[in-house]
């Protein structure tokens, strides 16, 4: 009798790549952050080595930044960004099935806790900004353990993975939204009942959701939904991230956000956003993901769009 399963040949790409990475995730889910640290050094030299297009982002990206650092410099913290890449990549499947309570014993500091405390002793939600440094799922998984957490989520292009990325991110009761106007109301819901909400400050909006304001000196297409949601809340702003303790874990750091954010003007607060990213990436520079490309956008290209493409959403 044939074997009814389909062979490797008759699977879709896609659906081959999927379980890779699942697999993938599911291996290294027993791992500890020192070992997955550790593999992600061996790995790190070989992905900037073949991945081009990474390393020429990065290296733009970081001259960009820190236009006084020598080339030497600037190709240091290049490789090491992406090996702390490396990692975050490495660590997905211990952030999202690995033991919680593993999980948590890797969150060896947490600084700031406070500025949340007090909001909420205030009455008040919170709105953490939550940039692409470090590993942004231990992050998650702190908020959700600790407070009533909603964030906005968006299926991967890979569909095989979303009940894995949902599942993970969702474990410790966090409640996931969509990225349509359906999922700003539950994030206004949220806030209203001095819940904590998260929100990606560094992510590239569609155009008609964004403003341009500088980020390390250059204008970045940055996101308008924050002072839409402080005005309708008085919601408090804090920056949160997990930074990497090479070789331990992880420090939770909540710092407090650019005062501009709480700005009613757009222009302001898209500059408070990025501000308040700019003191995140400072704790530790490497662990920013550089290969981000953050400029794609450009105001030369929005002065062409349509007059239907630039609307703004979510007013």
């Amino acid at each position: 009798m044939a074997d009814p399963r389909p062979s490797h040949d008759s699977l879709p790409r896609h659906d081959w790549q999927s379980r890779a990475i699942a697999t993938l995730w599911q291996g290294l889910s027993g791992w500890r952050p020192a070992s997955l640290w550790r593999l992600a050094r061996l790995t790190g030299p070989v992905v900037e080595r073949l991945s081009k297009r990474e390393r020429r982002v990065t290296r733009i990206n970081l001259t960009q930044a820190y236009p006084d650092m020598s080339q030497s410099a600037c190709q240091r913290l290049a490789r090491d960004s992406l090996t702390h890449s490396s990692a975050t990549m490495l660590e997905l499947g211990f952030a999202w099935r690995g033991a919680p309570e593993r999980v948590a014993a890797s969150i060896q500091e947490v600084h700031g806790r406070e500025l949340l405390d007090e909001a909420r002793r205030q009455g008040r939600g919170v709105i953490v900004l939550a940039p692409h440094f470090g590993n942004w799922e231990v992050l998650n998984f702190w908020l959700s353990s600790h407070f009533p957490f909603t964030a906005m989520y968006e299926p991967p292009k890979l569909a095989a993975l979303d009940p894995i990325i949902r599942q993970g991110r969702e474990r410790q009761g966090a409640s996931l939204v969509p990225t349509n106007p359906r999922g700003v109301a539950a994030l206004l819901k949220a806030l209203k009942r001095s819940e904590a909400v998260g929100i990606l400050p560094d992510q590239e909006p569609d155009w008609g959701s964004g403003i341009f304001a500088p980020f390390f000196g250059r204008q970045a297409y940055t996101a308008t939904l924050l002072p839409k949601l402080v005005a309708r809340t008085d919601a408090r702003v804090v920056t949160g991230v997990a930074r990497r303790l090479p070789g331990r874990g992880f420090a939770i750091h909540f710092l407090a956000a650019d005062e501009r954010v709480q700005d009613s003007d757009e222009s302001r607060s898209a500059a408070g956003v990025n501000a308040s990213v700019e003191a995140a990436i400072a704790l530790d520079p490497a662990q920013y993901q550089w290969e981000y490309k953050r400029y794609r956008k450009t105001p030369e290209e929005e002065q062409q769009l349509p007059e239907w493409r630039q609307f703004r959403l979510y007013r």
